[in-house]
């Protein structure tokens, strides 16, 4: 039998791993798009700043220290991914400028997608009082399922680019656009609900 701890951690990873709700996923697929397994050190600051505002944020909400309108964060959301994307586009050298810009919009860019998915973790606990323990197995699912999907897209750029011999950029701008096109049909709906 599962204990608490292993049903929430679940719960998160399942729910990171929806493919009906797969606005974070394609979040990731901007936010790695400029990476290769070289720099993996690097993605893995520039994901470990992503965890640690949508963590933060999800704390918050779960809390009720902070109720953030769900229509503005289904909004707000494909915008990050489109700003990810959109900078991945105009970025041709990774500077220490262009790396400091980039880990602080994923850090501010965490804290929207934990608003996002706060609603859901609140509906998970109901009425219940001690909530620090779910909140923490339930981000440890989240985690362990976007590290791997970073994985994934780590693996398909390696075949891709070393296997293929497909140039890095031409795979970034590709991922890139592509993020942006799925972004701009879920952005548009919302737009129209306004």
């Amino acid at each position: 039998m599962l204990s608490n701890f292993q049903i929430y951690c679940k719960l998160g990873l399942l729910h990171i791993a929806d493919l009906r709700a797969y606005d974070h996923i394609v979040f990731l697929v901007a936010l790695c798009a400029a990476y290769t397994l070289r720099s993996w050190k690097k993605l893995l600051v520039l994901v470990t700043a992503f965890t640690v505002g949508h963590s933060l944020t999800l704390a918050l909400a779960a809390l009720h220290v902070i109720s953030p309108p769900a229509r503005w964060v289904e909004l707000l959301i494909p915008v990050t991914i489109i700003v990810t994307a959109a900078y991945n586009l105009s970025t041709l050298e990774r500077n220490l400028q262009a790396m400091k810009i980039k880990y602080l919009s994923a850090l501010l860019f965490g804290l929207i997608h934990g608003m996002g998915f706060s609603s859901y973790f609140r509906s998970l606990l109901g009425q219940k009082s001690e909530i620090v323990a779910p909140l923490f197995a339930f981000n440890i699912g989240i985690e362990v399922g976007q590290l791997l999907i970073v994985a994934a897209l780590m693996a398909i750029t390696f075949v891709v680019v070393e296997i293929f011999k497909i140039r890095h950029r031409y795979w970034s701008i590709f991922l890139s656009v592509l993020a942006i096109v799925v972004a701009v049909g879920l952005i548009v709906p919302q737009l129209i609900e306004l």
